[in-house]
C-alpha cells in the first residue's frame, strides 16, 4: 500500500488503533502510510472496527472493475501462521459495490446502510441473523430440511442464545463449534435438547467464523469476522458475507463443518452442567482435524 501511494495511486486505509496486542504496531504503520501519502482513518466514533476487507478498483478497457477480498482473519503475517482462517477473493459487481459503500461509510463519505450481499454490524447483522434462525424454525415445522451449524470464537449474546433455544424447542438440530466462552447450555430437556456444543483447541487457534443454515435443502453459508456477542453485534463494525458458489460451499461443509464434528483428539463437548468431556471413542478411533488439514495442504 505504501508503494502504491508513492506511485500515485489513491490509497485509503482504516487502521484500528484499539486492536488487542497490536496498538503500537498499528500506530507505527499508520504513520508510515500517512507519510507515503495514503489517506488514513481510524474508524467511527464509538465503534471498534473488526471487519477484514480489502478493495482494489482498477480501470480496465475504459471500465472500472472492483476486486474484493473478504476474510475471517486479520491482515497480520504472524497470526496468519498460527490461526485457522478463511478468505474469499471475488470480482463480482455486487460484492464490489457493497465494499465501496462500506468503505465510504467507514471513511465518513456517506451514511449508507443498505447492502446487497454483506451483513454489516451494527447496521443489519443482528436483524438478519435473527431472521435466518427463525426461518429454520419455519422449515422444521413444515417438514422441510432444517438445521444450523455455526463455528465462532465466543457465544455470549443473550438475544441470540434465546433464539437458539427457541429453535431447539421446535426441534431444529443445531451444532455449534465454539472455541472459547459459551453461555448457552446444550442438552437441557425441553429447552436445548437438539443443540450440541463442541470446542476444538489444538496447535492452531481456531479463528474462522462460519454460519450455515440448511434452509429447506438450499444451504446458505456466511463467513466473516463476527462472533455472536453483544459487542460484535452492536458496538463493532463487523462483516459477514455469503458464499454462493456451490463448489466453495461444499468445500466449507467438508473441510470445516464435517471435519470439526469428526475430531476425536482436540474436541471437547460441552455438557449441560458446564463441564467439557472428550469423545468416549477417542482412544479407539482417533482423528485430529488440524493435523489432517495440515497434511492435506502439504500434499496439495
Amino acid at each position: 500500500m505504501i508503494e502504491a501511494a508513492e506511485n500515485g495511486k489513491q490509497v485509503a486505509v482504516l487502521v484500528e488503533l484499539k486492536a488487542r496486542f497490536d496498538e503500537e504496531n498499528n500506530i507505527h504503520w499508520a504513520r508510515r502510510l500517512e507519510k507515503a501519502g495514503a489517506h488514513v482513518v481510524y474508524g467511527l466514533i464509538g465503534l471498534k472496527t473488526h471487519s477484514k476487507i480489502a478493495l482494489v478498483v482498477r480501470e480496465e478497457k475504459g471500465v472500472l472493475k472492483r476486486y474484493v477480498h473478504l476474510g475471517t482473519g486479520n491482515y497480520n503475517p504472524l497470526t496468519s501462521r498460527i490461526y485457522t482462517d478463511l478468505g474469499f477473493f471475488t470480482s463480482r459487481p455486487e460484492f464490489g459495490a457493497d465494499a465501496s459503500d462500506l468503505f465510504n461509510y467507514l471513511t465518513g463519505f456517506s451514511r449508507h446502510e443498505r447492502y446487497q450481499k454483506l451483513l454489516v454490524a451494527p447496521v443489519n447483522l443482528r436483524k438478519t441473523m435473527t431472521e435466518l434462525i427463525r426461518r429454520e424454525v419455519i422449515h422444521q415445522q413444515s417438514g422441510r430440511p432444517a438445521g444450523i451449524f455455526a463455528k465462532f470464537n465466543s457465544f455470549t449474546d443473550a438475544g441470540m442464545i434465546d433464539e437458539m433455544y427457541a429453535a431447539s424447542r421446535q426441534g431444529v438440530p443445531i451444532d455449534l463449534i465454539i472455541r472459547g466462552i459459551c453461555c448457552l447450555r446444550p442438552g437441557i430437556p425441553g429447552k436445548s435438547e437438539t443443540i450440541r456444543v463442541g470446542s476444538v483447541v489444538g496447535r492452531f487457534l481456531e479463528h474462522s467464523r462460519v454460519y450455515r443454515f440448511v434452509n429447506g435443502g438450499n444451504d446458505e453459508i456466511y463467513i466473516g469476522s463476527a462472533d455472536l456477542m453483544n459487542r460484535n453485534l452492536d458496538r463493532r463494525v463487523e462483516v459477514l458475507f455469503p458464499i454462493e458458489d456451490e463448489k466453495l460451499k461444499d468445500r466449507i461443509v467438508r473441510e470445516v463443518m464435517e471435519l470439526s464434528l469428526k475430531d476425536t483428539v482436540k474436541m471437547r463437548w460441552l455438557q449441560s452442567d458446564g463441564t467439557y468431556l472428550r469423545p468416549r471413542y477417542a482412544e479407539e478411533k482417533q482423528f485430529d482435524m488440524q493435523d489432517y488439514l495440515l497434511r492435506h495442504s502439504s500434499n496439495a
